[in-house]
């Protein structure tokens, strides 16, 4: 039996408390910190989860990032080092995303919280890649959009949307997208897409009734093909990532 994808929720501390993580000391340049996370969707094939994680101080070994990732900084801060020691901070409330393969160390001090999803295809090679350069992308989350960000060819409520990262396979895209009041009709969810809401709300309903609101602050994760229409009363933006979308 085929269990249909349904829209989830996102809790900071999961549905019931975070799991202790089994820790590699190769893995480190610093001792050993404690980690923990609750994964609320997985799928191995693909080489995709969606969690949220947790750590105390840190550092990792230098070496090429395992995966695209794209993230929500709930709590603490880090910086990012390249080879030279040189680094892009981070800080809570910012989202980040993350090239696979760029050589770097996650260094935190304090501890860490956040919102992921990551991309790792686990029948593709690491790439190769020299530097870390543009491979951290920081984008503010009180970031709006413009006149210049309408989409073309939206039939109804005017849209925007701006792209800020696409993996170098195509396979995920994270962005920023608003949109007017309206009505969506229930169908099936063209990508996965782990979204952030940072202004207004929307009501998703999923086929056989089952609604579920969401406002500024909330996140969740829509599995792709999950049947479902969106209604906005006035107005939302959030922030999204999305992985295998069809046009």
């Amino acid at each position: 039996m085929t269990i249909a994808p349904r829209v989830i929720r996102m809790h900071e501390n999961g549905p019931a408390g975070l799991t202790r993580m089994d820790l590699d000391p190769a893995d480190f340049q610093s001792p050993l910190p404690e980690q923990n996370v609750h994964v609320y969707y997985s799928d191995a094939t693909r080489g995709l989860n969606v969690g949220v994680w947790d750590t105390t101080t840190m550092q990792e070994a230098f070496g090429p990032y395992p995966g695209d990732e794209f993230i929500v900084v709930l709590e603490g801060r880090f910086a990012m080092l390249d080879g030279d020691g040189d680094g892009v901070p981070v800080e809570k409330g910012q989202l980040v995303a993350f090239r696979n393969g760029i050589p770097v160390s996650w260094k935190q001090d304090g501890y860490l919280k956040k919102f992921y999803l990551t991309l790792l295809d686990p029948n593709a090679d690491t790439p190769k890649i020299a530097s870390a350069k543009g491979g951290v992308i920081v984008i503010d989350p009180t970031l709006e959009l413009t006149g210049d960000d309408i989409l073309p060819d939206v039939e109804g409520a005017v849209e925007r949307e701006r792209e800020f990262f696409t993996s170098d396979d195509g396979a995920m895209t994270v962005g920023l997208w608003d949109c007017q009041a309206f009505e969506g009709e229930i169908e099936p969810f063209p990508s996965h897409e782990f979204c952030f809401v940072v202004a207004g709300e929307v009501t998703i309903k999923e086929l056989g009734g089952i609604s579920q609101t969401f406002t500024a602050g909330d996140a969740f994760f829509v599995p792709k093909g999950t049947e479902c229409s969106w209604h906005v009363p006035k107005y939302i933006r959030k922030f999204f990532a999305a992985v295998d979308h069809e046009d």
